[in-house]
């Protein structure tokens, strides 16, 4: 999505940028922008099970451990 923003008659070059950072600022560009450079991909399937499956085995492990009074 382009911008273009057109030099009036008798406008200075300062006048201009303002123009131009006012409709950037109105669009909404930079704001999506923004958003999308944080955004955080979903993790797979099999790294959610993988992740499932290690905490199980660490709560068992744990577990055991409490058991035998090893474990506070």
């Amino acid at each position: 999505m382009a911008l273009e923003v057109k030099r009036k008659e008798k406008q200075s070059s300062r006048g201009l940028v303002r123009d131009f950072n006012t409709r950037v600022r109105k669009s909404g560009i930079l704001v999506r922008a923004k958003k999308r450079q944080h955004v955080i991909r979903k993790k797979s399937k099999q790294l959610r099970k993988r992740k499932a499956l290690r905490k199980i085995e660490k709560m068992e492990i744990y577990n055991r451990n409490k058991k035998l009074g090893i474990q506070k």
